[in-house]
């Protein structure tokens, strides 16, 4: 057929019979090949001055490059258009910041260039203006168990959107996550890198893939892992009460081996070209709408059949990892914040958390010792010695929380005390209080 590369076998089988004398006629005729395709090999034997004897020991793949060594550049309409785009893409893949990869240099090409190359062709010629030499580093492939691990990390670059009351330009952290043995892939965008942002991002994990893994290994960011002693991490106590809370246990990266973290690091190196590059020419107004862009774009990427394998992350996940996560807490987590105060003398504990006071009662046994405080966005407990003495519903406003038995009985009788009462006293001090 026309065009089409011949084995190396057939060509070698065509050197030998030109070795034995055949005519080009008579080598098309024993073998399933046209005259003027051997007339064509037998040329450029001659032309390079190659021995048949030598061309017949060389390896297929070494006789192939010498026979098929490449096309000339193509000097037509399409070419000229190509090279008169070839600086931008040439400044964009060298601009880490941009984030571009080639696919997405194809995708807005074919949309201003419907009647140009085709991707195979336009990768081509973007190979050929772009030589790049990369050392190669050989290392062992992981080996990961379906549904057992959750990879997370923040990506080093910011999305943003902008404040539509205030027009201020307001930067966000975007938090990514995979499932190494499917590389499924999760995507959130969070106002930081604090622990309450941290948390809250792992929680919308955890329900976007419906259940909760045995192990969630972070990289060693302050909000994870406050030590990072390579033999005895010391994880931050937030996070392992997550994972108490969730049942997953937190084992974070090594930080002398960053093979470890290869697999999410690849995820955020995807999220750039996928998510970053096809939203760096848009603008959105709220965080809320950034997430759902950034949402819509990674479906599509988890969707996406994968360049070496039949199916899709989205496909590999539900058939092989849902099915074998942990199941989620009716209730989602809440951060614990943590606080060792001294019962007043009044049988409460001040609380103070994000400039408002709040006072919860203790049993009045416990006044003038020292109390644990555990507390959320919902409740508060209090701690003695180790034993949980009360449990208050959380409150956000200046006041007291007061549990009538936790009080001692004449601080009782006082608070039950009416204003009649007091009326009736004041007639045994004078007549005059009485009125």
């Amino acid at each position: 057929m026309a065009g089409t590369t011949k084995d190396m076998s057939l060509i070698k089988q065509v050197l030998q019979l030109k070795q034995a004398g055949e005519s080009n006629r008579g080598v098309s005729r024993k073998l399933p090949i046209d005259k003027e395709t051997v007339n064509g090999y037998v040329n450029t034997v001659k032309a390079n001055g190659w021995n048949i004897s030598d061309l017949l020991e060389i390896d297929d793949p070494e006789l192939e490059r010498m026979f098929h060594a490449g096309s000339p550049a193509y000097t037509d309409r399409r070419m000229e258009e190509f090279l008169i785009l070839l600086p931008r893409y040439r400044d964009l893949l060298a601009d880490p910041k941009s984030h571009v990869s080639r696919q997405v240099l194809f995708d807005e090409y074919r949309a201003t260039h419907p009647d140009g190359y085709g991707k195979s062709q336009f990768y081509y010629h973007l190979k050929q203006n772009l030589v790049a030499k990369k050392d190669v580093t050989a290392v062992l492939a992981n080996t990961y168990k379906p549904g057992e691990k959750l990879m997370v990390d923040f990506a080093g670059d910011k999305l943003s959107y902008v404040d539509a009351e205030t027009g201020e330009i307001v930067k966000v952290e975007v938090f990514v996550a995979c499932m190494p043995y499917s590389d499924y892939t999760y995507v959130v965008c969070v106002p930081s890198q604090k622990t309450e942002d941290f948390l809250y991002a792992i929680r919308m994990c955890l329900e976007h893939l419906g259940g909760v893994p045995s192990i969630l290994t972070p990289d060693n960011l302050k909000s994870a892992v406050i030590s990072n002693d390579r033999h005895e991490p010391k994880l931050n106590k937030a996070l392992e009460d997550m994972g108490n809370y969730y049942h997953f246990v937190v084992l974070p990266c090594d930080p002398a081996s960053p093979t470890q973290k290869a697999l999410v690091e690849d995820s955020v190196r995807i999220t750039y070209n996928r998510v970053y590059a096809r939203l760096r020419n848009r603008t959105f107004h709220s965080l809320l709408e950034l997430n759902r862009a950034v949402w819509e774009l990674m479906e599509r990427h988890n969707q996406t059949r994968m360049q070496k394998r039949p199916y899709s992350r989205e496909e590999r996940f539900h058939a092989m990892e849902k099915e074998l996560l942990k199941p989620l807490k009716p209730e989602p987590y809440e951060m614990r914040l943590y606080a060792d105060l001294k019962v007043q003398a009044n049988c409460h504990v001040e609380l103070r958390q994000d400039k408002v006071t709040h006072f919860y009662s203790v049993p009045y046994i416990h006044v003038g010792k020292q109390a644990r405080v555990v507390f959320t966005r919902s409740w508060v407990k209090v701690y003695v010695e180790q034993k949980l003495v009360a449990s208050h519903i959380r409150s956000h406003t200046y006041g007291y929380t007061t549990v009538r038995e936790h009080l001692a009985s004449s601080c009782r009788v006082i608070m039950e005390r009416s204003a009649a009462y007091y009326v009736e006293k004041a007639k045994d001090i004078s007549p005059d209080c009485h009125e």
